[in-house]
C-alpha cells in the first residue's frame, strides 16, 4: 500500500504531513490519498486508483499513522545465486517493497535499487565472498533480512 499526494508523488512515513498536537492525535496538514491496484486479478495490476483517504484538517491518531508504514516482507529471491564478481540483477518479491530505500547482501550494499511495485523490486548484488549470505532490505518501517537468501559462486573452470 502507497500513501501519495495529490499531485501523485508518494509519501514517505518521514514527510508524512501532520502537526503535532499536545496529545498522540496528529492534524492531517494535506489531503493524502491511498492507492489500491485494479485490473482483471491476474496478479499484475494494469493500473492503480487513488482515493481520498484523510482529507486536510483531520485528526488522526499517531499511532494509526503508524499502522499504516507496515514493514516489508520478502517472499522471494530470484536468482538465489551469482557470481561473486557481483552484478546479478536480482528480483526480490514480497509485500510492503514501496518503502524500501536500500538492500544489502552480507552487509555490502546492492545497487541500481528499483521498486517496481509494492510487492516487487529489482537489485544489483555487489561482489562478494564465495557462500550463503543474508538479504537484508532496510526501509522506513525497519528491516527485513532473509538469511541465506543469496549464495555467492566461485568461477568455475580455469
Amino acid at each position: 500500500m502507497g500513501l501519495y499526494r495529490q499531485d501523485g508523488t508518494r509519501i514517505t512515513k518521514a514527510a508524512f504531513p501532520a502537526a503535532a498536537l499536545d496529545d498522540p492525535p496528529v492534524r492531517v496538514s494535506e489531503d493524502v490519498y491511498i492507492s489500491e491496484p485494479y485490473g482483471r486479478g491476474d496478479g499484475q495490476p494494469e493500473g492503480s486508483k487513488r482515493f481520498l483517504f484523510y482529507p486536510a484538517g483531520t485528526i488522526v491518531l499517531r499511532s494509526a499513522i503508524d499502522r499504516l508504514f507496515t514493514a516489508a516482507t520478502i517472499i522471494s529471491i530470484t536468482p538465489v545465486k551469482g557470481p561473486a564478481a557481483g552484478g546479478t540483477t536480482v528480483t526480490i518479491k514480497g509485500g510492503n517493497l514501496d518503502g524500501i530505500s536500500a538492500v544489502s547482501f552480507g552487509g555490502s550494499a546492492g545497487t541500481d535499487l528499483r521498486i517496481r511495485s509494492a510487492g516487487e523490486l529489482t537489485v544489483k548484488a555487489p561482489a562478494g565472498e564465495d557462500g550463503p549470505v543474508t538479504v537484508e532490505l532496510a526501509g522506513e518501517s525497519g528491516t527485513v533480512s532473509k538469511a541465506n537468501g543469496f549464495t555467492y559462486e566461485a568461477p568455475t573452470g580455469g
